[in-house]
């Protein structure tokens, strides 16, 4: 039995909150990162767009987390519905009915466009994503799944496959039958911005090159963020989702849409598909579909393949997948949305965003281009706005990313989070952000991008 050592976790003590942050850095395996440091901040209270760490510091929490507690944090009214289904039923097997979870799957089946109209339930957009995707090569017998290079879709063995960013790197080699596909990013695409004259910006003209070259009766499924989320934020051209859709149809390929971080108000509606009156195959959300209150994740799928699965096995399962906590949550947070008009203050907040980032380009050098829509946008930060050389390359070490790390920390330090991607300072605050905390993210980006126009060089 192992005993610890004088450098490990000291016994619990009433009258510090030091020992947390050591024994989450000595006893937690961490995301993302070496196993080593520092401990990290210790916090201790949240409340709306704000949370507090031990040391008495707030923050206005402009990055949601991980993008999830789009209904701010401590919410009094999922809270208190969480408290309401404890009282009532905390756990049943999935393969009980529960009235949580029937009427959170009767909420998505109206919320959702088009035919999507029955959803399997799971813990998180990940395995929403392994789900789609097994249900694609089950309906279709086919094997090939064409995803993006810049995208995400979740760390389990299928959905670090169609992952196309360098987390995947480790996990290679990876599930088989993946095939790529370039992303819509006009600042960055070969077309320099005459995105109606490029094959990769359309959409489907470049997809169906690749089909050409994979053969498209073998392929079973595509899969894309409808906005690139971490790697971006990306906003796909007008006519791009549809031309997709259309190349789909024409070699009966399913599309997967993931909202896993763009569902549920991130853009002002309910869902990303909607701005674009596109209906997708399957539609992959968790995180603001009850704000990561409790984990939870849903694959939505349209009428033709919810009638196949009523004479054919899925082959899935979780042991919480409808938890009753969860999806109590979920519901919850549907009626919030719809109560505060918190998709109006989406757009609204959005648009001051927008304005606010546009200015902040005008007058700082380094900020390249604006990325994003709604209240998920991003300055993507530059050495030289002629060459576009980034602040950061692709994939950079701690040392390359010094510049746009230096932003990051100058904007804490003023009380505001936010977090970066390569080159890219990235925003997505709670849906319920104020005006006035919008004003004030604003103000502080300012002051910190000084830190990047003493690096500009252009």
């Amino acid at each position: 039995m192992s005993s610890l050592s004088s450098e490990q976790t000291a016994p619990p003590s009433p009258e510090t909150t030091d020992w947390i942050g050591i024994a989450e850095r000595d006893h937690v395996i961490t995301s993302w990162s070496k196993q080593s440091g520092p401990p990290p901040r210790v916090v201790t209270a949240a409340q709306g767009c704000w949370f507090t760490t031990a040391d008495g510091t707030r923050y206005l929490d402009f990055m949601s987390q991980l993008v999830n507690t789009n209904l701010g944090h401590q919410h009094p009214r999922l809270v208190e519905a969480i408290k309401r289904q404890a009282d009532t039923l905390c756990y049943i097997g999935p393969g009980f009915a529960n009235e949580a979870r029937s009427r959170l799957a009767l909420d998505l089946a109206e919320l959702a466009p088009g035919n999507l109209t029955a959803s399997f339930f799971t813990t998180g957009g990940a395995a929403a994503n392994e789900n789609a995707l097994k249900l694609a090569r089950l309906y279709t017998g086919r094997q090939k799944v064409v995803a993006r290079y810049r995208s995400y879709h979740g760390a389990s063995a299928g959905a670090i496959s169609v992952t196309g960013e360098p987390r995947r790197w480790p996990a290679e080699p990876a599930v088989p039958g993946v095939v790529r596909m370039f992303d819509p990013d006009p600042y960055r695409c070969a077309c320099n911005d005459a995105a109606t004259r490029c094959a990769v910006c359309q959409g489907g003209p470049h997809l169906e090159e690749v089909l050409r070259y994979e053969g498209p009766e073998s392929v079973a499924a595509v899969i894309l963020e409808t906005v690139t989320g971490t790697n971006g934020p990306i906003v796909p051209p007008d006519g791009y989702l549809r031309s997709i859709r259309e190349v789909c149809d024409r070699y009966g390929i399913l599309l997967i849409c993931d909202e896993v971080m763009v569902g549920f108000g991130r853009l002002g509606e309910w869902f990303a598909v909607d701005k674009w009156d596109v209906v997708p195959d399957i539609l992959t959300c968790a995180k603001g579909l009850n704000s990561g209150y409790v984990p939870l994740g849903a694959m939505i799928v349209s009428e033709p393949l919810r009638d196949w699965l009523r004479d054919h096995t899925f082959s899935g399962g979780l042991t919480y997948a409808g938890h009753p906590l969860a999806c109590a949550s979920a519901v919850e947070s549907i009626q919030i949305i719809k109560d505060e008009h918190v998709l109006e203050n989406a757009r609204a907040r959005g648009e001051q965003l927008t304005r606010g980032l546009d200015r902040l380009r005008s007058e700082h050098p380094s900020v390249g281009y604006v990325h994003g829509t709604g209240l998920m946008q991003g300055l993507e930060l530059v050495r030289d706005r002629r060459t576009k050389e980034p602040l950061a390359p692709f994939h950079a070490t701690p040392d390359q990313a010094e510049p746009v790390t230096a932003v990051i920390d100058a904007a804490r330090s003023r009380g505001v989070w936010l977090n970066r991607h390569d080159s890219v300072v990235r925003l997505a605050p709670p849906l319920i952000v104020s005006a006035d905390e919008v004003d004030l993210a604003l103000s502080v980006l300012d002051e910190a991008l000084v830190e990047s126009d003493r690096a500009y060089e252009g």
